[in-house]
């Protein structure tokens, strides 16, 4: 016995049979003697349609407005789930974030919580009831409905289950758990049993889809143990949780692959302090997150700046930094959407040397040309041109040894 929180995802109640089938996971779960809170996201692809929607009406859709439109995917299904719950005899009651109190910042459609407030669910747990909770959704200070971003159920349900104190927190999705790269890409990959939330964070922040990174950050600061599991399988999935021995002992945990990503140089830039905010600060201040950056050494007192930002902010941020450019009398802005970032993660690189020389190596057989090089501790990061990035995926997974079992770090 204890408390679960269960998450399912847009392919998970993707139609009335597949909301059955939660269902009926859901009240296994109950029978079994747990309380369980569910955490749902909108029926697959009604959050997609509900943007167009915005976007049909408005080229540039006011946010608050745009915010309040899509949170209704999610007032859609949790209200089914309630209803499949309660004709199989069971107890059920669905909330909204508003009406649960997931408190959030203004910053709509990318909001981040702040507060969750739990009392209400509690209580309900308490008389036998079982909230089924929507996902992606809160409230801010002036009782603004707002979002929490793509993928933010994941981070909804993590929250919930760390302000509860659940003892695990599942996220039902449509794959079986962590690969070593994405199996539609190499067919070779292979589940992972375990991995650690930094080395999850790695991969959610390169691009890994399982899991909404902010949702691993969440379960790392508050400990919750996060088993990821396909909602059409009984199988066990991948458990993500602290670090140990074994993981330590493992060089490369995976592969990532990332094309959603555009890459911006501003050519001879004035070197002198100051001149970076000018460039990041009006990108910053648009939320647009900026994730490699590279300086050239400076020639003449002047320098070219490199950085990726998502694909999808790729027209915003060029409007931004051209009109920077300008005010800072840089050269020139050059663009390139046609790059791909591959990457490997692995907590097991903190302290092997030669992990580089063997990705560097790996890739040069093949003539992958490497444009942008990233690193961590944990994690190294190139940007090569977008034909070669499935390429460059699958002879990182052979490199690596990962098809077989991870190429261990020697005693």
């Amino acid at each position: 016995m204890g408390l679960i929180v269960q998450k399912y995802g847009g392919t998970s109640v993707g139609d009335l049979s597949r909301i059955g089938n939660v269902a009926r996971r859901v009240a296994k779960a109950h029978q079994e003697g747990n309380d369980v809170v569910v955490v749902v996201s909108a029926m697959a692809g009604e959050t997609d349609r509900l943007i167009q929607l915005a976007h049909q009406v408005s080229d540039t859709p006011d946010l608050r407005e745009f915010d309040t439109l899509i949170s209704t995917g999610e007032q859609v299904s949790v209200a089914l789930l309630a209803l499949a719950l309660q004709s199989m005899g069971i107890a059920a009651k669905s909330f909204l974030g508003p009406q649960v109190r997931i408190l959030t910042d203004s910053a709509f459609s990318v909001a981040r919580i702040e507060k969750v407030e739990v009392n209400r669910l509690r209580k309900e747990l308490r008389g036998g009831v079982i909230p089924v909770v929507a996902g992606f959704q809160g409230v801010d200070g002036a009782g603004n409905i707002t979002t929490l971003g793509r993928g933010g159920s994941d981070t909804t349900g993590v929250a919930l289950a760390a302000a509860l104190k659940a003892d695990v927190c599942e996220i039902y999705t449509d794959v079986e758990g962590v690969y070593t790269t994405d199996p539609n890409i190499c067919p070779e990959a292979r589940k992972l049993s375990i991995i650690s939330y930094e080395e999850m964070m790695e991969m959610a922040s390169l691009g890994a889809k399982v899991l909404q990174i902010r949702s691993v950050e969440f379960a790392k600061k508050y400990n919750v143990p996060i088993h990821v599991r396909s909602s059409f399988s009984e199988k066990s999935g991948t458990f993500v949780t602290k670090e140990d021995e074994r993981m330590e002992k493992l060089l490369v945990s995976g592969v990532t692959y990332n094309k959603n990503e555009a890459r911006l140089t501003v050519v001879r830039v004035p070197d002198k302090p100051g001149i970076a905010s000018r460039i990041f600060t009006p990108i910053s201040e648009a939320n647009i997150v900026v994730d490699m950056i590279i300086q050239n050494s400076s020639a003449d007192g002047h320098t070219d700046m490199t950085f990726t930002v998502p694909k999808a902010d790729f027209k915003k941020a060029l409007k931004l930094v051209k009109k920077a450019a300008e005010e800072i009398k840089a050269q020139e802005v050059l663009a390139d959407e046609n790059i791909a970032k591959v990457s490997i993660v692995g907590a097991g690189m903190r302290s092997h040397a030669g992990v580089a020389s063997m990705m560097f190596t790996a890739l040069a057989k093949e003539n992958i040309n490497i444009m942008m090089i990233s690193t961590s501790e944990i994690k190294i990061s190139c940007v090569v041109d977008a034909k070669y990035g499935e390429l460059a995926a699958r002879v990182l997974h052979q490199a690596f040894g990962l098809e077989k079992g991870e190429i261990r770090k020697e005693p």
